[in-house]
């Protein structure tokens, strides 16, 4: 019997809170011109594509005008694990700031690769890795002093190396994988927390504490985030790391690994040409 995947995540207030989100366009826009140039790297087009993102229209139209595809169906991301999606449907599917804030990332993934027909490509795109590493620590710091523990306020992020297994576990083929890392900059870590609201991607664990945060501690987060991370010229500085991977629903035109044992040249005499 299958056991049921942890709820680590409250699907419902996480998409909620995206769908009130103001001030996202500069993140919208990043992604659109960064998913642009990836794609101008790839010969194949893709005449039927799946967008699913919270914020479709400029990601669409950047997608439009890169040629790459004729016909853009737009899906809202789900509250449960169902995507409900069609199988062998798409050419591509490209699914853009949602994987973070998901709870069976397996099964998410080969829902989705399903639904590609036989050499269609997933692209995927989300926080991971050290995303806000700063205020993550420095929330812990803070709680550990004022209570001695803490509660379920940092949400787990996938790593780069975890995302091409998982990609090959949802049976997908020819992974690649990439962190797009960056560094941004505030006045103070309150205008950072402020922003972090502004664009939904506050506390969205299913565990979390639902005591009022007090003074006191969000003031203790600040001297700790302030004292680790304050720039030259006063202002703090904060990591931000999208993850990258594109993947391809298998098909016999791919290319293939060699089967062990089957190289036709020695390492030795490959090593004695170069000399």
């Amino acid at each position: 019997m299958t056991e049921p995947t942890p709820e680590i995540f409250d699907r419902p207030l996480y998409l909620a809170r995206q769908a009130s989100a103001s001030g996202t366009e500069i993140l919208q826009n990043h992604i659109a011109a960064e998913l642009s140039e990836r794609l101008s790297f790839i010969t194949k087009s893709f005449p039927k594509a799946l967008l699913i993102t919270q914020s479709p229209d400029i990601i669409s139209n950047a997608l439009m005008l890169s040629q790459k595809t004729s016909e853009i169906e737009i899906a809202a991301p789900q509250a449960n694990d169902n995507l409900n999606l069609p199988e062998n449907k798409y050419d591509a599917v490209f699914s853009l700031l949602d994987l973070h804030c998901v709870n069976d990332v397996p099964g998410h993934l080969a829902q989705l690769g399903r639904s590609l027909m036989p050499d269609g490509l997933l692209v995927v795109a989300f926080f991971a890795g050290d995303t806000l590493r700063e205020l993550r620590e420095s929330w812990l710091q803070a709680e550990l002093e004022i209570t001695g523990g803490v509660s379920p306020r940092v949400a787990p992020m996938i790593g780069v190396r975890e995302l091409g297994g998982l990609l090959q576990r949802a049976g997908l083929a020819l992974a690649v994988a990439d962190m797009d890392n960056s560094e941004v900059r505030y006045a103070d870590v309150f205008a950072l927390m402020r922003e972090v609201k502004s664009f939904g991607y506050s506390n969205p664990l299913t565990g979390r504490s639902r005591n009022l945060v007090s003074r006191r501690f969000i003031t203790k987060v600040a001297e700790h985030y302030h004292a680790q991370n304050t720039d030259p010229d006063g202002r703090i500085h904060a990591t931000l790391e999208l993850a990258w991977a594109m993947a391809w629903r298998p098909h016999e035109s791919q290319q293939k690994p060699l089967k062990p044992g089957s190289a036709t040249h020695r390492l030795a005499e490959a090593l004695k040409a170069n000399d």
